[in-house]
């Protein structure tokens, strides 16, 4: 636009909602995701449940562009911005997350040998959980590899990995841990449910609704809808008519249409 820096003239010409939706549109979707996680890391407190859905979303290759980009930023790396924010078994947590790195092990001998350490870090110690084994797993296996570790951890207790975390955490680690199982068993229902968790009850998180709705456009956007129709029995274009107004709601439902 004649030398001149278009988001920032968008900037300048918009206002409110629709100003974030289009500067979302118009930023480099990796630049875009590393602000994001800026602004869930220095803001008041940590929105840990958007850190995890960023860094849980991704694939290994994903979230080191974002990091990178990230550092770029803000002359100072995600790890550390993490560390600098966040306490305890959270912090470890979600700087595991952010350094995503992925063990490669065979299928089912290794998966049943991770089962079996889960739950000797667990259930089975006689005092507390070894949150490492714990962040170790989680943290450093591919999504396929942690699905059939559910699945060998369920065979070998009987019941679901969610109810060990449910068992041995508590509070935001708790919160954290349940939402990177569920990204890790579905990321597309993972992301429904967080659409419409954004849009339920009393005012609209419009950052949450912003963000997946721009960023899984041109990803599984359509596949997110499917399931987000079948699951809440509406769709997500009418909920968005309910809950947003003016440039801003038909910016949205032109995306998810």
């Amino acid at each position: 636009m004649y030398g001149k820096d278009l988001i920032k003239e968008l900037k300048s010409e918009l206002r409110g909602n629709f100003e974030d939706v289009v500067v979302a549109l118009m930023t480099d979707p990796v630049e875009f995701q590393a602000k994001e996680l800026h602004h869930a890391i220095s803001g008041l407190g940590t929105d840990e449940i958007t850190i995890v859905e960023i860094l849980g979303v991704y694939d290994n290759e994903a979230v080191v562009n974002i990091g990178n980009a990230y550092e770029g930023l803000y002359q100072t790396s995600l790890e550390a911005d993490i560390k600098g924010d966040a306490s305890g078994h959270l912090k470890r947590l979600l700087v595991s997350l952010a350094n995503c790195v992925i063990f490669v092990a065979g299928a089912e001998e290794a998966a049943r040998g991770d089962a079996q350490a889960l739950l000797q870090a667990g259930e089975l110690l006689f005092a507390g959980t070894d949150e490492s084994v714990f962040n170790m797993i989680l943290c450093q296996r591919n999504r396929a590899q942690l699905r059939r570790i559910f699945h060998e951890y369920e065979e070998i207790t009987g019941h679901s990995i969610e109810q060990a975390v449910e068992n041995e955490f508590s509070g935001t680690v708790k919160d954290s841990l349940l939402q990177l199982v569920q990204c890790v068993r579905d990321p597309v229902e993972f992301l429904a449910a967080r659409l419409h968790d954004a849009m339920a009850g009393i005012g609209t998180d419009d950052r949450t609704l912003i963000r997946i709705v721009v960023a899984r456009s041109e990803i599984d956007l359509g596949e997110i809808k499917e399931v987000y129709e079948a699951k809440y029995g509406k769709s997500l274009a009418e909920r968005i008519e309910q809950d947003c107004s003016g440039d801003y709601k038909r910016t949205l439902v032109a995306i998810v249409s």
